[in-house]
């Protein structure tokens, strides 16, 4: 009797230990569904995102699938592909390795790759010529010779700032093809007709990345530099304002300045630098498009960008020094000093901030900057140097904290004086529209303000 209970227990207890199981099982299961559910729903996010941040990364990736798909017609056609065989794929490989997110890029790697296949597989045919007309013992060495001495001297020449900027990836296609020509010659027959092949399916992968680029949904890179400028100048203005709503109005306190965006806004400037240098190189292969013609003044918005730079630089001395000296105590300078000092300080923050705000939107309209930006620079650059005067003849070791922060200030003023200046040469070298009509509209009581505050 007590067996058959027992063994009733044990058959009881397995068949609750095996519900618990699978009970503990179908919950994991759910749990790990609902995890990579989870994670899923939170990529399709990010991807919304990135869509939505700039909806031509979106028509750029449809352009390269576009592309791809009317290059691989030629290994689909069998006409196609009995007029060039396998070398069809060159066409494919070109496709994916060209298509770049601007019209200039693509046209700077497609442009290059031609003609650094063409000019390898010209090169490649004459050493082959010379090569077997000296024997076949001496054939393979004088090849490789000729691949030795050319793809030393072509990687040389990669360490030339000039066609590092411009041809490197040229150059680089020039010592693959040239290479494997060369290689190959001593064993294919046809060397000719092989060349040709290789050089025919590039060029029609590369007229298809530039119908496709230039054609559907052009991304200009002369464009986005153009932006890329304005943007930086918006965000030092941005800056010069913080400064003076912030720090130096009458009711400024100088607390809990680390939580102020206008003080990490001169970061991104600081960053642009291989933006602006990639856009800049890409935008001189670019064809006139919109207002941007012929001979466009690109290397100006690099000089630009360099001064934009050396001012976020002076932004960010001086915002390390405003926020530590929020934290220091520092003796008391004299009020009438330190009120003389906070006028200049504003006087200079906010006309140096209308300066560069008036830049940016002559920028973009592309129009000559107007008088006002002029005017506003002019009592910036007064106000500086009628601070640094008083500050002469001040104590010093009463107001060295005081004096410290209207150098630097002043400081920022002179670089927002270059950054006028240089915009100036870019309006005139790319030969910008001269706005009669905000000339001659221009308020005459900002003008007159101007005037008195200076």
């Amino acid at each position: 009797m007590e067996i058959d209970e027992m063994e009733s227990g044990v058959v009881n207890g397995s068949g609750g230990g095996g519900s618990f199981r699978r009970a503990r099982c179908w919950e994991l299961l759910c749990s790990a569904a609902g995890m990579l559910w989870g994670k899923v729903v939170g990529f399709a996010r990010k991807l919304g995102r990135i869509a939505r941040d700039d909806p031509r990364r979106v028509a750029h990736s449809i352009k390269v699938g576009l592309a791809l798909t009317l290059v691989s017609v030629l290994y689909y056609v069998r006409p196609l592909f009995n007029n060039w065989g396998v070398s069809t794929m060159w066409a494919v490989l070109t496709v994916v390795v060209v298509m770049e997110y601007t019209v200039g890029g693509t046209l700077s790697k497609g442009l290059n790759r031609a003609c650094g296949t063409l000019a390898a597989g010209f090169i490649a045919v004459g050493a082959h010529k010379v090569a077997y007309l000296c024997g076949d013992k001496a054939e393979p060495v004088l090849l490789a010779v000729f691949v030795f001495l050319l793809s030393s001297a072509a990687t040389f020449s990669r360490f030339i700032p000039e066609v590092k900027a411009r041809y490197d990836y040229g150059v680089t296609i020039f010592i693959l093809t040239f290479s494997l020509v060369a290689v190959s010659s001593y064993r294919v027959d046809e060397l000719i007709r092989l060349a040709h092949q290789r050089f025919s399916t590039i060029v029609v992968g590369v007229g298809t990345c530039l119908c496709t680029t230039v054609f559907v949904f052009p991304v200009w890179a002369g464009e986005d530099l153009h932006r890329l400028a304005i943007g930086n100048l918006n965000k030092l203005a941005e800056f010069f304002e913080g400064l003076e709503s912030e720090c130096f109005r009458e009711n400024a306190t100088f607390e809990n300045l680390e939580a102020k965006p206008f003080l990490q806004v001169y970061k991104s400037v600081l960053n642009s630098k291989a933006t602006e240098d990639s856009l800049c190189n890409f935008a001189k292969w670019e064809p006139c498009h919109g207002k941007f013609k012929f001979r466009h003044p690109w290397s100006q918005y690099q000089k630009l960008g360099a001064l934009s730079r050396q001012c976020a630089s002076s932004m960010e001395a001086l915002a390390s020094y405003v926020i530590t000296l929020t934290r220091t105590e520092y003796p008391e300078a004299r009020p009438e000093l330190r009120s003389e000092v906070r006028t200049a300080c504003r006087q200079m923050s906010l006309h140096s901030a209308k300066a560069l705000r008036e830049l940016s939107a002559a920028m973009r309209t592309m129009a000559v900057p107007p008088s006002p930006a002029n005017a506003h620079m002019s009592a910036a650059a007064k106000a500086a140097k009628d601070l640094r005067d008083e500050l002469e003849d001040a104590d010093l070791a009463q107001a060295m904290h005081v004096a410290v922060v209207a150098s630097l200030l002043s400081d920022l003023v002179t670089k927002a004086k270059q950054i006028t200046e240089s915009v100036g040469t870019l309006a005139r070298l790319a030969r910008f529209v001269k706005n009669n009509d905000h000339e001659n509209n221009a308020d005459d009581k900002d003008i007159a303000a101007i005037d008195a505050v200076s």
